[in-house]
């Protein structure tokens, strides 16, 4: 189990300053963003790739994951992360979150980075709609694994409240319409905790599927907001007992995106905190 910060915190910062204040505050790896003002796939070139390649390694960071989830760079007034989305109504516009995912899995190849995360389909107007936003998701993504298979990394859905694919049996759904090694899991220890998924049991029982962890805690209301770890009400032991017990070797990564004000202080008290936890 490895402890990464996601530059999601660093929105204010450009990555080559995120880099530096991750490694300062300790972590060994880092989750990089692949959207403004970080790495937006789309305008980078091999000579930006190749810039953070160098700070990466003069600093000692690994990349535990590139998140593809986020598209700020779209300015969807609806939302600016979930939008657009995989299942949006407008096929035009349902392209721009198919294409940036493929620019994303290989702008992670020519990082060196394993796999990527992307939203779980977006949100939909009620149960009645699901089955055929559903199938919608399913159509998408089959092109998209086949650039995965290609270039050798993993596309992670990321289960999430209040979107297509939010549960452990929402997620089961997905897998038995896609059967595809290219296709992971990203864990996010605070998104089960709001849907009131066990923690324990479901890494347990979801363990050979687990790609990546994403780690933040959540208030007792179970609302959707991303909490410093130790501030809200998960106990950590349990997720943690969990992952050590099914051998995770993979990355945790602290996503902390509301910190933009004070990322250092968030980063650095989530690490002290899960710290006391991991050793």
């Amino acid at each position: 189990m490895k402890l990464a910060y996601s530059s999601n915190a660093y929105m204010r910062f450009p990555l080559e300053e995120a880099i530096r204040h991750i490694a300062d505050l300790g972590y060994t790896g880092i989750e990089l963003m692949a959207d403004i003002p970080h790495l937006w796939p789309e305008d980078v070139t091999p000579g930006d790739l190749e810039r953070v390649r160098r700070l990466l390694e003069d600093r000692g960071l690994a990349i535990s994951n590139v998140n593809a989830f986020m598209m700020n760079k779209i300015g969807d007034p609806r939302q600016k992360y979930w939008h657009p989305s995989w299942i949006e109504p407008d096929l035009a516009y349902r392209r721009i979150r198919t294409e940036h995912t493929k620019r994303a899995l290989r702008m992670a190849a020519a990082l060196g980075a394993t796999h990527i995360t992307t939203e779980p389909g977006g949100p939909i107007a009620g149960e009645h709609e699901r089955e055929s936003a559903m199938q919608t998701f399913v159509e998408e993504l089959k092109p998209v694994l086949e650039v995965a298979e290609t270039e050798r990394v993993k596309l992670l859905v990321e289960p999430e409240p209040g979107l297509l694919i939010e549960t452990k049996a929402q997620w089961d759904d997905l897998r038995r319409r896609i059967d595809s090694p290219w296709l992971g899991l990203n864990y996010d220890i605070g998104h089960m905790y709001c849907v009131s998924e066990p923690l324990g049991e479901t890494i347990r029982a979801l363990a050979p599927q687990i790609d990546h962890v994403h780690i933040e805690d959540i208030a007792a209301t179970r609302v959707h907001h991303h909490l410093v770890p130790g501030d809200g009400a998960i106990d950590f032991r349990e997720p943690l007992g969990a992952l050590r017990d099914v051998a995770y070797a993979g990355w945790v990564t602290v996503e902390l995106y509301p910190f933009v004000d004070d990322p250092d202080t968030a980063g650095r008290r989530a690490r002290d905190h899960l710290l006391s936890l991991i050793q």
